[in-house]
């Protein structure tokens, strides 16, 4: 495996927003959210503003709970199928906050975060549901230990907390691709 792993499907982006994992740490979980800025908006510059550090929390009132706030995922899927790649694999995104997979917290640990442009009730598109299962398939191959079981919703990891990707996305749809 190369030290920086980037996916070839992906634009690269520039963020500072991640760290390294634990040492011997097996990548083992893929986590799918949803994201739009201002909520529920889509074709924004703001999703990447946001990732990349560059916020203008000023440019909506909505966004002042942003400021400050560091975060990211290593990938997001815009609703035409553009995937955006801020942080390599191998490494330790800031996407899942306080979690818990399988009695095992700190999910950021040992999972990889994909961001889909959306809401929870807003049905998630053809190009997003296909550059998603192209990406999955490559992690589960980069990663064997992220198996159909542990590939999960942010609410299933923070439930209470987290309700992405929410009640739009077709699961089965979605595994039907990457079988």
């Amino acid at each position: 495996m190369s030290e920086f792993f980037w996916s070839d499907i992906a634009q690269r982006r520039p963020c500072t927003f991640f760290d390294d994992r634990p040492d011997n740490e097996e990548i083992s979980l893929l986590v799918i959210h949803n994201i739009s800025l201002p909520a529920g908006e889509f074709g924004t510059p703001y999703v990447d503003d946001l990732f990349t550090g560059q916020i203008d929390c000023h440019a909506h009132p909505s966004f002042v709970d942003l400021d400050g706030l560091r975060v990211s995922a290593h990938c997001f899927i815009r609703r035409d199928g553009t995937v955006l790649q801020y942080v390599p694999f191998n490494k330790r995104a800031w996407h899942a906050g306080v979690s818990e997979f399988a009695g095992r917290g700190r999910c950021n640990d040992f999972s990889i975060g994909i961001e889909l442009e959306g809401t929870d009730n807003t049905p998630y598109t053809d190009a997003q549901y296909i550059e998603l299962g192209q990406l999955a398939k490559k992690l589960m191959r980069e990663y064997p230990a992220i198996s159909h079981e542990k590939i999960v919703g942010h609410c299933d990891i923070a439930p209470g907390r987290k309700t992405d990707p929410g009640a739009a996305f077709e699961w089965q749809r979605f595994f039907d691709l990457i079988k």
